[in-house]
């Protein structure tokens, strides 16, 4: 059996060490080609995300209003940013017959949450408040978001005051008796009254009771109604 002397033997092992070294190379750069591979990739997709996101918001930016009155199809519609009356009345589509929009600037820039109102032709509609003097009239039409909202704590307020006073028409006893100035002798001759001579057709015929004077009614007039 042939055997390796000594030199042999040491050019063995350089060149297993060469080959070795080599394929851990080629391992080591093959693994760090796939880790810069997939960093690439991941920055691609994120930056496709957010162009994608960039493109959503794009298209988002539409307005919802409402439409009723003179048109086909009330309701709420869906409309571009920096949209007219004529798209929103185009939305809901088109106009009836008898629609007056001599009245209306069909140009009228509109906003999100907006309420728009077609009147017939020989319609009358009351200006809305705060709208006085207008020179577009246009403005009668139209209702923001905000006017809706004050308009509602408007008549919150207004029927929560109108709860708190006492209706002398309906009141019991005990209810007028809450009454400055009223006690138990005044309160039944105001149940007595209504009784003989019906309902109280505004808050000033209480002094018609015996007992309730101008100074009384002074004191009770902003607590008391009629319905």
């Amino acid at each position: 059996m042939y055997e390796f002397n000594k030199k042999q033997k040491i050019m063995i092992i350089i060149i297993g060490s060469m080959i070795i070294i080599a394929f851990l190379y080629y391992i080591y750069t093959k693994d760090e080609d796939t880790v810069i591979s997939t960093e690439e990739n991941i920055t691609e997709n994120i930056e496709k995300t957010e162009e994608t996101e960039e493109v959503m918001e794009e298209e988002n930016h539409n307005i919802i209003v409402h439409v009723s009155g003179a048109v086909n199809h009330e309701g709420i519609v869906e409309l571009e940013e920096n949209s007219r009356i004529s798209d929103a009345i185009n939305k809901a589509g088109g106009l009836k017959e008898n629609a007056d929009t001599k009245r209306i600037n069909l140009a009228f820039k509109l906003e999100d949450g907006m309420k728009i109102y077609i009147p017939v032709i020989g319609e009358i509609v009351e200006t809305q408040a705060g709208n006085n003097n207008i020179v577009d009239e246009t403005s009668k039409y139209v209702t923001s978001s905000s006017d809706n909202v004050q308009k509602t704590e408007n008549n919150q307020k207004g029927q929560q005051e109108k709860s708190e006073k006492i209706n002398i028409n309906t009141a019991t006893q005990t209810q007028l008796e809450t009454l400055p100035g009223i006690g138990p002798s005044t309160s039944l001759k105001i149940v007595n009254y209504r009784q003989e001579n019906g309902k109280f057709k505004n808050i000033e015929d209480i002094k018609e009771v015996s007992g309730i004077g101008d100074a009384k009614y002074e004191n009770i007039k902003d607590l008391i109604c009629v319905e």
